[in-house]
């Protein structure tokens, strides 16, 4: 079968297209036939040896699969032969063939596409854990998105709107701004591209006060980073909630006096380790986004589809921030 494969530590130009042999389940595993893989911004770091975890070489980087169970491992019970499904897989996505612990699929419900599908886990299954497990978003609130055009940041537009809430989405450009207004977004913010200079970061912030109105956010979901974020901070409402979701524009030094003055909260978000952790929790996220979904409150944007052979390119662009929300590369058959 075929595989894109890291061999060297690298940018997406280093990965290859090499024919690998086929994975056997093994006990408590399953076979999955994969039909799609998203790109999420993990696949730009894992291929540098810059994420949290660093695989042995060769791997496939692609965490984030859907597909149909092609065969059962010994003592698996809670699915067959031919159910769709789809998972997180940390790494090894991008290959025809995945064996995959059974604990970590979940049954994707008939009428929801496989591509679509491959798009839903990473992205929403953050974003429903920030807002509600460490947000504690409630109806009538406000919330502002750094980065609102990318896969992550629609489905915080989208699901802060479905939890009754007025959205401010931030991003670089117009193009962007009218997606996440479809998504669903009530005020739409252009910043330009950092670096800023003191007087540049002091006029984004009065972008975000006159957005989210005089009372400020009261959630702040930045995806972003960088030299976005201290701006956004000066705009959080009193007793706010700072969520930390990523930082492709770098790691921000925030000032503290700031939590102080607004008597905030800057709260982590790292979904992955929490699933670990709270295995039942997160099933009962999952279950609540097909609900939405088929409630016709949420819907996975995938903006672009790639063959196998072309991997490379929807990791470079999502790299090189370009996508509008997801990239995903869709398998041969």
């Amino acid at each position: 079968m075929k595989a894109v494969l890291s061999k060297e530590t690298g940018g997406p130009e280093t990965l290859v297209v090499e024919e690998i042999a086929e994975p056997k389940p093994g006990a408590g595993e399953v076979l999955v036939k994969v039909a799609a893989c998203a790109i999420n911004f993990p696949d730009t770091l894992i291929i540098r040896d810059l994420y949290q975890f660093k695989p042995q070489r060769p791997f496939a980087p692609g965490g984030e699969i859907s597909g149909t169970v092609e065969a059962l491992g010994e003592g698996v019970e809670d699915f067959a032969v031919g159910d769709r499904v789809m998972c997180g897989v940390g790494n090894g996505g991008l290959q025809e063939k995945v064996a995959v612990a059974a604990q970590r699929l979940f049954k994707v419900p008939d009428g929801i596409d496989l591509v679509q599908a491959s798009a839903l886990l990473m992205t929403y299954g953050t974003t429903i854990h920030g807002l509600k497990d460490r947000g504690d978003i409630k109806a009538g609130e406000t919330v502002l998105i750094l980065g609102a055009a990318g896969g992550v940041g629609l489905s915080a537009v989208e699901l802060a709107k479905a939890y009754g809430c007025r959205v401010v989405a931030a991003v670089s450009t117009e193009e962007k701004g009218e997606v996440a207004r479809k998504a669903g977004a009530d005020e739409v913010v252009i910043y330009p591209r950092a670096p800023f200079d003191k007087d540049q970061s002091k006029q984004l912030a009065s972008d975000f006060k006159a957005a989210v109105g005089p009372d400020g956010a009261n959630i702040v979901y930045d995806i972003v980073g960088g030299d976005y974020s201290e701006p956004a901070l000066r705009a959080i409402a009193w007793e706010g909630r700072f969520l930390v979701i990523g930082f492709p524009a770098g790691i921000a030094k925030m000032p503290l006096n700031l939590t102080l003055l607004k008597s905030c909260d800057i709260r982590g978000v790292f979904w992955g380790a929490w699933t670990a952790r709270e295995p039942q929790k997160n099933a009962a996220n999952i279950a609540e986004l097909f609900e939405l979904w088929q409630a016709g409150k949420i819907s996975p944007l995938v903006s672009e589809t790639y063959p196998l052979e072309r991997a490379h390119e929807a990791i470079a662009k999502l790299e090189n921030r370009g996508a509008i929300g997801k990239l995903v590369v869709t398998m041969p058959g």
